[in-house]
C-alpha cells in the first residue's frame, strides 16, 4: 500500500494541536481518544480518522501528489505514537503527572518535527531498523511508478 505523504504530515498536525491540548489540560481523555486514532492508523494508515479527513477535505483541493510513500513505516509510527500516549493516559490516571507529561511532551515534539518539517521520527526509525536488518526499502516512489 502507498501513501500521498502529505496525508501523514496533516495528521501530524492535527495530532500536534491535540496533544498540545492534552499537555495544557492534563487530559486524560484527550490522550485515549488519540490513542484510539493512533491504534486505528496503526492498522490501516487510510482508515485513520485524520486520514480520512485529509481525504475528503483537503485532498480534493490539491493536486495529485508527485511521489508516493510506502505505509508500513507510516503504521510503525502511529504504533510508537500509540505507546507513548497509552503511557502518558496511563501516568495521568494513576496520579503520575510527570510520566503523563513527560509522554505526552515527547508525542507532541515528534508529531510537531513531521507537521511543521517533515520528519518523521517513528518512519526514520522504521527505515534504520530495515537496514540493520538487511532488508531496506525505498522511503518514497514517484506516483506514475506505483
Amino acid at each position: 500500500m502507498l501513501l500521498d505523504p502529505r496525508a501523514p504530515r496533516f495528521a501530524a498536525a492535527v495530532t500536534t494541536v491535540v496533544l498540545a491540548a492534552a499537555l495544557v489540560t492534563g487530559s486524560p481523555v484527550l490522550l485515549i481518544a488519540q490513542a484510539v486514532v493512533f491504534a486505528v492508523a496503526a492498522i490501516n494508515p487510510r482508515l485513520g480518522p485524520y486520514g480520512l479527513l485529509y481525504r475528503a477535505v483537503v485532498a480534493p483541493r490539491l493536486a495529485p501528489p508527485t511521489e508516493l510513500e510506502p505505509a508500513a513505516p507510516v503504521r510503525f509510527a502511529q504504533l510508537v505514537g500509540l505507546i507513548f500516549v497509552v503511557v502518558a493516559a496511563i501516568g495521568q490516571l494513576a496520579g503520575v503527572p510527570v510520566l503523563g507529561l513527560a509522554a505526552t511532551g515527547a508525542a507532541l515534539a515528534a508529531a510537531f518535527l513531521n507537521a511543521a518539517f517533515d520528519l518523521c521520527l517513528g518512519c526514520v526509525g522504521y527505515l534504520a531498523l530495515r537496514r540493520l536488518a538487511g532488508r531496506p526499502i525505498a522511503a518514497r516512489v514517484p506516483a506514475g511508478l506505483s
